[in-house]
């Protein structure tokens, strides 16, 4: 480990030097590039720092102990090395999980998309309470949210809704949100007070890029037809929605929440790109076993990953055992304490790969 840390600090301060030159500083683009890097390594620079300080300070308390007669001094020296030993321990920790490779997919942009499962109009009414939980949390981080399709019944749910969030590390917070959503309440439309239970799917997709997902024109069929709101009602009166089949794949996306065509086709393509780009990493995960145990759960949307249950105000994560009763202000959009547990249930599983 001491070694690879000495590696980077080289490379941190070879950073400082072209940082500093004047061929970087007149050239923008260059001079982003190395400060970018150069953020990313500070936090591990700043705790290498500290590990070095810490085992000086160890190495110190050990040779009085080992040479020094008076008894008070090594009492002294003794603590001091008990001390260092367990922030020694704490420190070493910490940069072990950043020196793990990081998932360079936590950095982008997402495109989420829900879907009411089982449970009819209960699970729609669900699939629009999980949808104001995200946008929420989103505004809460100043991330930006912006619908690209949706899909509502009549009475406030919605059937599916598909849409995108952008700001810093939203992938890396939300990518733990994929899976089936169980919700145990009674619903506004049980006349009888019984207690149903819907499901929910959730899927979290990075954003792709168009430079990373080609897609070739030929291998799209495009259709362009009415929108269309709850029970069949017109919102307007042109062919602006479109539905974009990749037919290779079979993959469909249908956007019709703007009135212009050609918004609803950038939109859809927007979708399908990250879709393909999904899949193409989920089979790469499937193919590593290393990967795929170092992940909290699946992500599958099939895997049921979690419990909204009403009656006892309880949110449980079924993937680590969480379990919280505060569910109000969960579904207002307070969700950093299940990620944050989940996050470092992730950071555990790292821990054992590298140290396996």
């Amino acid at each position: 480990m001491l070694a690879r840390l000495k590696a980077i600090e080289a490379r941190y301060e070879e950073l400082n030097r072209l940082m500093s030159a004047p061929g970087v500083i007149n050239d923008p683009e260059k001079y982003q590039k190395y400060a970018e890097e150069h953020a990313e390594l500070a936090p591990l620079i700043e705790k290498t720092h500290a590990y070095r300080r810490l085992l000086a300070d160890y190495e110190a308390a050990k040779e009085i102990i080992n040479n020094e007669t008076d008894e008070d001094l090594r009492k002294l020296a003794a603590e001091e090395k008990t001390h260092a030993e367990d922030e020694l321990s704490t420190l070493e920790r910490e940069i072990k999980l950043l020196l793990a490779p990081r998932d360079e997919r936590d950095t982008r942009d997402v495109i989420m998309e829900i879907r009411g499962a089982t449970g009819g109009e209960e699970a729609a009414l669900f699939a629009a309470d999980l949808f104001r939980m995200y946008t929420r949390y989103a505004d809460a981080k100043r991330w930006r949210c912006e619908v690209l399709n949706s899909n509502p019944t009549g009475i406030g749910g919605l059937k599916e809704v598909i849409f995108s969030i952008s700001g810093k590390d939203a992938f890396g917070m939300l990518k733990y949100e994929s899976g089936v959503h169980r919700v145990q309440r009674v619903p506004v439309t049980e006349a009888s007070g019984r207690i149903h239970t819907s499901t929910v799917t959730v899927a979290v997709l990075p954003e792709a890029e168009e430079i990373e997902v080609k897609v070739d024109p030929k291998d799209l069929k495009i259709d362009v037809f009415r929108s269309s709101g709850p029970g069949g009602q017109s919102v307007n009166t042109t062919d602006s929605a479109v539905r974009v089949t990749h037919l290779p794949t079979g993959l469909v996306v249908t956007c019709q929440d703007e009135k212009s065509q050609h918004k609803n086709k950038a939109r859809a393509l927007r979708v399908l790109r990250s879709r393909l780009l999904d899949e193409k990493q989920q089979q790469q995960a499937q193919e590593i076993s290393a990967t795929r145990r170092s992940q909290v759960g699946t992500g599958e949307r099939s895997e049921r990953i979690r419990t909204y249950n009403f009656p006892q105000n309880r949110l449980t994560d079924h993937r680590i055992g969480l379990t919280l009763h505060k569910l109000e202000a969960i579904l207002e959009g307070e969700l950093d304490d299940v990620i944050e547990a989940l996050r470092l249930a992730e950071q555990e599983e790292k821990l054992k790969a590298i140290e396996k």
